[in-house]
């Protein structure tokens, strides 16, 4: 990523604006969590109900300790799947200040292979980000159709080509059992496997 494009993205993020930029898996509009009312432009860009909460997007995954509570089967999750396409949800830390919506003692992590992306978490913090589309429709997977779909709502979108990936599957690890929330691009059997140890 050019260290112009850095600028304008971090910028943007920082006045509590929402931002588009290519994952691993599609487009995602991202804002800045701790900044009030940036992600309620998340919201009614998409038309989402607040009762969806947003996941948080992070460089590393040792940030996630700060963030949530993981217990052994996170830790094998995490172990085997991150950098990549899988979402767990798990109990908040209390304190961490952040908007998301939904359930406020919960928080959906994730941590993404994208390498531009990664670079921009590590100058910014965790990130809100879902994937870039009306709420119930299908994801954006260019620069062009987010453009398009959102025109001045987003003010920046960072072009990364097309995105050809599925989103990512997100897991509940709120409950006695492991939890599927949306099936993605890894199979919930093999997920739940690893998360037993097996």
């Amino acid at each position: 990523m050019k260290p112009t494009e850095l600028d304008e993205l971090t910028e943007a993020l920082s006045d509590g604006k929402v931002v588009a930029v290519p994952t691993d898996t599609v487009y995602g509009l991202a804002a800045d969590p701790r900044l009030a009312g940036a992600v309620d432009r998340v919201f009614r860009l998409k038309q989402r109900p607040e009762s969806f909460p947003l996941p948080v997007l992070i460089a590393e995954a040792d940030t996630a300790a700060g963030l949530a509570v993981l217990t052994p089967q996170a830790d094998r999750l995490v172990a085997r799947y991150w950098p990549g396409p899988l979402t767990l949800v798990l109990a908040r830390r209390p304190g961490t200040g952040f908007e998301l919506g939904g359930d406020p003692s919960s928080i959906g992590l994730r941590c993404p292979a994208s390498p531009r992306l990664k670079e921009l978490l590590a100058r910014t913090g965790p990130l809100a980000v879902t994937s870039a589309n009306r709420h119930g429709e299908p994801p954006l997977r260019t620069a062009q159709e987010v453009r398009e779909h959102f025109g001045a709502g987003v003010v920046t979108v960072l072009d990364g080509g097309r995105c050809a990936g599925e989103p990512s599957t997100v897991v509940s690890l709120r409950g006695a059992a492991l939890q599927c929330l949306r099936q993605g691009a890894l199979a919930f059997e093999e997920l739940s496997a690893v998360a037993a140890g097996r």
